[in-house]
């Protein structure tokens, strides 16, 4: 059975033009508005796993990619979505975690965890295998990434089931969760790279005996001109991707996968699909807009109360991030007033990696508890979360905490929808 990935992209240049949302979090709360609201819609639900989430060793998630795979289906029974409609695909798969041991160790641990993968029935895999390791330039030549890649690619191919996976090969990777630097130029990918990229990775599988295999390569990942950082974003211009554009006419059955689109514009979202970016990937806009919605319902709450807001659940946050910067310390520098605001309020959202400590579940848990029962006011949604106040209404007038904060989600997920075109 073709792959719909594989489908997808064939159809696109047969004209087509429709693209697919990909979900990249490991948040509960987000994955379940993404299965509700896939499921209401009748679509397709692409979640993704990045290297650094997830893992043979856990991640940061402490999930392996079986574990991620049983979170995710629970949560489909939950919603009541099908999970025959999920595709499960692995991002930044390579030696990224490992990148400060020797090559060849970290290799052998980026084959170890694609094996997880392709066993726990993840389709859709991206091979990153760009990154330099211990004793390696940062970057590494297309030669080196090709054959690293095939190298990934035989392992996933014998540790599959009888379906076999599509992959996403490219060399121009962004970086994850968002630029560190002022985001003041952007290094759209040279035509002529597309076609590098793609002939150096069809010599490697070729010379592996994965011709079959690379059949399944349904995209490149490249650098369309787009970015956001902690407080600025780079909306796309389509006139300055225009030769990027046109070189995926060369590619027949291929797509680009855009990563980095979170916070674009939707009609720049619409633009990316019609220059075959058809691949959305987006995770931070996700989390900032729960992180949005839990902070305004946490003022709710304090209101509806009887007393002024006093931001308890900002403050839990606060002392959970300032306990332990690891995952902040080193993107957010400067002044302390820039540091404090960051933390809370950057686009690059890396408050996302303290939600699932168990002092955030607990407070996160006492918000929901105060707002059990208790009706929101229109005039408090409107002040407090005046985005969503018309579909909050339209909801039925869910007004539990849990139902607004995915509304939050649904509210982003929806400007994607709308982009990629679906029917």
């Amino acid at each position: 059975m073709l792959h719909p990935l594989k489908k997808m992209a064939e159809e696109f240049h047969r004209g087509t033009r429709r693209g697919i949302t990909s979900v990249c979090s490991a948040h509960p709360v987000v994955i379940a508005a993404a299965l509700e609201f896939a499921r209401d819609r009748d679509r397709l639900a692409l979640i993704e796993a990045t290297c650094n989430q997830v893992n043979q060793d856990g991640g940061y998630t402490g999930m392996t990619p079986e574990d991620f795979r049983r979170f995710v289906f629970d949560i489909a029974d939950e919603v009541g979505f099908a999970r025959e409609k999920i595709v499960l695909g692995g991002d930044h798969l390579g030696p990224n975690p490992w990148k400060n041991e020797p090559a060849e160790i970290a290799m052998r641990k980026a084959e170890d965890m694609i094996a997880a993968f392709a066993r726990a029935g993840f389709s859709k895999l991206h091979l990153d295998t760009s990154m330099g390791c211990m004793g390696e330039p940062a970057a590494l030549p297309d030669n080196t990434t090709a054959d690293r890649a095939a190298r990934l690619a035989a392992v996933a191919e014998k540790s599959c089931g009888e379906a076999k996976p599509v992959y996403v090969i490219g060399t121009e990777v962004p970086v994850p969760g968002g630029a560190l630097e002022a985001l003041d130029h952007m290094q759209i990918t040279a035509a002529d790279s597309v076609a590098t990229t793609f002939d150096v990775h069809k010599r490697a599988f070729r010379a592996s005996g994965l011709e079959e295999a690379f059949e399944r390569v349904i995209a490149l990942v490249v650098q369309p001109g787009i970015e956001f950082g902690h407080d600025g974003v780079i909306q796309y211009q389509p006139e300055k991707a225009a030769e990027l554009t046109a070189a995926l006419s060369n590619l027949p059955g291929l797509l680009y996968e855009a990563h980095s689109t979170d916070y674009q514009h939707g009609e720049n979202l619409s633009e990316l699909v019609s220059s075959g970016f058809a691949i959305l990937k987006v995770g931070p806009w996700l989390t900032f807009a729960l992180r949005e919605a839990l902070y305004a319902l946490d003022d709710i709450a304090d209101i509806l109360d009887g007393h002024l807001p006093r931001s308890g659940l900002m403050q839990t946050m606060e002392e959970i991030m300032v306990a332990d910067p690891i995952y902040w310390g080193k993107y957010y520098e400067g002044p302390q007033t820039f540091q404090f605001i960051q933390r809370h309020f950057s686009f690059s959202d890396r408050i996302r990696y303290y939600w699932p400590t168990e002092k955030a579940r607990e407070a996160v848990a006492v918000l929901e508890q105060r707002l059990s029962g208790k009706r929101i006011p229109a005039t408090l949604l409107s002040q407090y979360l005046p985005r969503l106040e018309a579909d909050a209404l339209l909801a039925g007038g869910a007004t539990d905490g849990r139902s607004i904060a995915k509304l939050a989600i649904k509210q982003v997920l929806g400007l994607y929808d709308s982009a990629c075109g679906a029917e």
